[in-house]
Parts: C-alpha cells; structure tokens; sequence
C-alpha cells in the first residue's frame, strides 16, 4: 500500500503516542495486566492512563497473583484496588495472602462479587471466611485451593449462596473424610462444576454427590485416593456426568505443583506422601508481607498519592 494512502498517524517514519489512544483503546490494553501491575506501574506512565485506571470499569475483575518477590503491601493494595471499583466488583483472585478482615472488607462492599477464588491464603480463618461469604449471595464460582475450610462451613455457604455453580476445593490428599462431599450433597444442588483435587471423600461421599447434584457437568476427582472409581461406581459417573477426571488421572494443567515425593510416607498429614505443593510456613509469610497486625490498617492509605500526582 502506497504510504499516501495510510492515515496521518501511520505515516511512514511517524509512531503514535501511546498516551494519545482513545480511552477505550487503552482500556482494552490495560484490561489484560493485573491489580498490582496498575497500581504499581501502568496508572504512573501518563495522565491520561492514569485516568483509564481510575475508572470503576477497570475494576470489575481484579487478580492480585503475585509472586515471591513483592515487596508492597498486598492487602492495603487489594483494599485500594476494591475501593476503586466502587461496588461493582465481580470477579476477584487472591493468591499467598489475606485475613479475615480484608475478606470481610472485599464482602461488605462488593455485594454482587460472582466469583471469589482464593489460593494458598493460609491466615483466612474459616469463621472469617463464612462470615464474610454469607454476604455474597449471588456468588457463582467458589474456589478455595489449600485453606482452611470445613464440612460444617459449606453447608452455611451452600445455604446462602444459592446460585452457586462452580465449586473448587483443593487440598492436600486426606485420609477418609465424607464431610465436605455429604455438606456439598445436602446444600449445593445446583453446582454444574466440581473440582475436589486431593480431598478425602469415599465412594459414599461421591454417591452422595451424583444423587445430589443433577446438572453436574465436569467432576475433577484427581489425587482423591479413597474412591475406588471402578465398576458400577465408574458407570454411573461417565453416565451421570460429561467430564470426569479419575483420581490417578494426569496433572499437567493443574495450576499447583501435585508431584508425589515419598509414597511410602507414613506421616499423618500427608499420609499419601503428597508434597507441600509450595505451601509456605508462617516464619516465611511473615517475612514475606511483613504484616504487623491483621486487623490494624491505617485510615492512610499509601496509594492514594498515586491519585493526585503531577505528571
């Protein structure tokens, strides 16, 4: 194509000025970065990025995956992050880190949060967490991948959150245990999706689910070494519901590490010999985030000169 014909801006030797796109352009561009990724870097590049990030439209979905060497502080982020989207939060991902007070804080301003998943986030209680789920009652997709949650509180989140369809409840490989299967049985019966990696239901457990749950679809049963998924109970399941993934099935694109370490391991906690999928310990948490309390957060918040800076 002859140069003449190109617009002004895609002149030969000429380059746009990235702070010059439409809104919308750029809004589209910084959709694909996450939470800390805005807050940190792309709302600090211009004026008019920094406009496009303080949008509420910009905070509809916010993941906070970091990684191990952060150095902010995530929660005072995360509080900044759902007080700009001004209670039409949808979507939310928390990764390594959390507490009771935050989530409650997610809750009390993001009544129609869709979805909430919340991964290797070891200080969540599981009383702060059901007193924080229960005010989320149009929550779809639930997801809580090695944290601290009971048989007895999935029974008040199924009861209160009704329109419930996806669950995702990873732990590490158990002994015997039906409690979260039978509380999922008697409270979820809408759940289309249900990802049990590691949990500790039997055969029982999972015939409690299929007679439970109707309209389940994709059923991920990996590492869950006490059902014996052979025979009748094979049947039913490829029967009953369109994707199985069978306890021994490979894990190539589950997002944790699930590699066997010792299988003759007789310890308690882990009596598969399961590794510790890259759990860290409270010492190395807390010289990770070097939080001082939980509950103590400071009315000042240490993003909000981001908003009044001068470019």
């Amino acid at each position: 194509m002859d140069s003449s014909s190109l617009p002004p801006a895609m002149e030969v030797g000429e380059y746009r000025n990235w702070a010059e796109l439409p809104p919308e352009l750029t809004s589209s561009i910084l959709h694909r970065l996450g939470a800390i990724e805005i807050l940190e870097n792309a709302q600090k590049v211009c004026r008019s990025w920094r406009r496009v990030c303080k949008d509420p439209s910009m905070w509809r979905k916010i993941d906070m995956h970091n990684s191990d060497d952060m150095e902010c502080d995530l929660e005072i982020m995360c509080r900044h992050a759902v007080d700009r989207s001004q209670g039409g939060l949808v979507e939310i991902d928390l990764w390594y880190f959390g507490t009771d007070d935050l989530l409650n804080y997610i809750a009390d301003r993001s009544s129609n949060l869709r979805s909430l998943r919340l991964k290797r986030c070891s200080y969540i209680t599981d009383d702060g967490f059901v007193e924080a789920v229960v005010k989320l009652p149009l929550l779809e997709e639930l997801e809580v991948s090695y944290g601290s949650l009971s048989g007895e509180s999935l029974k008040v989140i199924g009861q209160s959150c009704l329109k419930m369809t996806t669950l995702k409840l990873n732990r590490h490989p158990q002994k015997e245990n039906d409690d979260d299967a039978l509380a999922i049985a008697e409270t979820m019966l809408g759940l289309r999706h249900l990802q049990m990696f590691g949990n500790g239901l039997s055969d029982t457990g999972l015939n409690a689910v299929l007679d439970s749950c109707p309209k389940l679809e994709h059923l991920d049963l990996r590492r869950c070494l006490n059902v014996n998924l052979v025979g009748d109970l094979q049947k039913r399941c490829s029967e009953r519901v369109k994707v199985v993934r069978h306890p021994n099935d490979s894990t190539h694109d589950y997002p944790f590490d699930a590699s066997f370490i010792d299988m003759g391991s007789s310890d308690d906690e882990y009596p598969y010999g399961f590794s510790d999928i890259d759990l860290m310990s409270d010492d190395e948490y807390d010289d990770f985030y070097g939080f001082s309390g939980a509950s103590d957060h400071s009315d000042d918040d240490p993003f909000d000169y981001y908003d009044d800076m001068l470019f």
